[in-house]
């Protein structure tokens, strides 16, 4: 990597301690930073550096993914980092700000290479921006790269004006749009799964698969988010961008070695290709939700509106489910369901693909099988499995489905904020969002929120534990499918395990 400087707005932060710091400490351990390379933290508090160092050191022991043992080596990483007080409204704290990168620059004979972190609110990126113009910060004779986080805007409207005010210090390629799922190792994964797989490339469409279903559930409710999250909900905090980003990463069709700009233009073919939703159609295709009290891990739970912080009366969505057409050559016709909440059953991010039964035609005997399904597992835990359908000698050759299983092992394997902060100092984005992704996304989504806010949708209730409002069940059984919920052996207790191969865990 190149010599760099990196300047984090918003060091004092929750997310800079949960994430930033742990994530760009492991780089360091494991010798994927620059030789010369300077961490200068910004935030409102008057901090002395040694203060400052000691709330990283605490970050760091508390939230690591591996064990903080090696004291030398903390103290080699804590000298790297720097503090300034800075108040983002104020021209001149960004002139004090200049001096200080400038005279080390100068000092080391760096080049002007700068990164540019804002772990902020997204209201304070346009003035931060404008004040990295007007002070010269963002004029360098090397290279500089703005990295933010989402929520990319509120809307369709407001994420082109935050777009615009963006611009005009910086180039698009130069802009990286974090998006922590796509630092996902199974996210990641998806771009070669397709044609690394000669079998699973002959299936890859229309012709074979019968439904996808994209899930992200959580168990937590909205905890000490909720001024944050009761004007948000569901469809803007998840679905826009996590939900349709594994959507466009599932769908979109690469060739081998693909460049950051295929899979860029691949993502965009898809959202481009996604069937637009008129505001009469959201009804049909669209189900949000909230939920009320209930019990998690069998301890009652407050329902929505009696979160701390949540107006009573509040109508956000803590749960949105969708159908959604891709039109293209690949996929015409295959319904695609996605579907996010909190307070669900079980956590849970996970891809499920259910292929076409054509016993329908072409089986000589009466026999009902279970369809076979292809499930990835995002997260908690990473892995995939294949569900099949054999004779079983113990019940006079009963057909029933097995399961091939391989877990991945993610011991030791870099969190998504590592993954993701190591591909920006290299200038590599094809695991970050795009402005035409976020775009295109948003208008898809906009008909969406005009029919909330007209009140054309209904706000359906679920028990926080269970899977959802009921309403979500009917629109898979309007297509003659099921969610698949959980492990999919749920829904077929008669299943057996394979053998596996060597290097394959159950």
């Amino acid at each position: 990597m190149d010599a760099m400087t990196f300047v984090l707005f918003g060091a004092t932060g929750d997310l800079a301690k949960r994430k930033i710091f742990p994530a760009i400490y492991n780089l360091y351990v494991d010798r994927k930073l620059p030789e010369s390379f300077q961490l200068i933290g910004l935030g409102r508090r008057k901090l002395t550096e040694a203060e400052f160092r000691e709330q990283v050191a605490q970050s760091l022991r508390a939230f690591s993914r591996r064990p903080v043992t090696d004291e030398a080596a903390v103290r080699d990483f804590l000298e790297r980092i720097g503090y300034s007080e800075l108040n983002v409204n104020e021209l001149s704290d960004y002139a004090k700000l200049a001096g200080r990168i400038e005279e080390r620059e100068q000092r080391f004979t760096l080049p002007e290479n700068r990164v540019f972190y804002m772990s902020v609110a997204p209201e304070l990126f346009g003035s931060i921006v404008a004040n990295l113009q007007e002070s010269g910060l963002s004029r360098v004779s090397g290279w500089k790269r703005l990295v933010i986080e989402k929520p990319f805007g509120h809307d369709l409207e407001s994420a082109r004006a935050l777009n615009a005010s963006l611009a005009q210090a910086f180039e698009e390629k130069e802009i990286f749009r974090i998006d922590h799922y796509l630092g996902k190792p199974m996210v990641q994964n998806l771009e070669v799964f397709e044609y690394s797989n000669p079998v699973l490339q002959a299936l890859w469409r229309n012709r074979y698969v019968a439904n996808v279903q994209i899930t992200a559930a959580e168990t937590v409710g909205v905890e000490s988010r909720a001024g944050y999250y009761d004007h948000s909900g569901a469809v803007r905090d998840m679905f826009q961008n996590h939900m349709l980003q594994m959507l466009m990463m599932l769908a979109m069709q690469l060739p081998k070695h693909s460049t950051a700009e295929e899979v860029g233009f691949k993502k965009r073919k898809v959202m481009e290709a996604l069937r637009t939703l008129n505001r009469e159609d959201v009804a049909a295709n669209v189900v949000r939700g909230q939920y009320t009290a209930g019990h998690i891990g069998g301890k009652p739970v407050a329902g929505y509106a009696e979160e701390p912080g949540v107006n009573p009366g509040s109508t956000t969505d803590t749960y949105i489910a969708a159908r959604l057409w891709i039109d293209d050559y690949f996929w015409s016709e295959v319904p695609f369901y996605i579907r996010t909440g909190k307070r669900m059953a079980a956590k849970s991010t996970r891809i499920v693909i259910e292929f076409k039964d054509p016993s329908d035609k072409f089986s000589r005997t009466n026999e009902t099988t279970a369809p076979n399904l292809l499930t990835i597992d995002i997260g908690p835990e990473a892995g995939m499995t294949f569900r099949l359908n054999m004779k079983n000698p113990l019940k006079n050759g009963k057909i029933e489905p097995v399961q091939i299983q391989f877990d991945a092992d993610e011991k030791n394997v870099p969190e998504a904020y590592e993954t993701l902060i190591a591909d920006m100092m290299r200038g590599d984005s094809t695991f970050f969002a795009h402005w035409d992704e976020v775009e295109l996304a948003w208008q898809w989504v906009q008909p969406i929120l005009n029919a909330f806010e007209g009140g054309e949708l209904p706000l359906h209730t679920y028990s926080a534990g269970s899977n959802g409002p009921e309403a979500a069940d009917r629109l898979l059984e309007q297509d003659g499918f099921h969610w698949w919920h959980d492990e999919p052996q749920e829904e077929a207790p008669a299943e057996r395990k394979l053998a596996e191969p060597a290097g394959v865990q159950a």
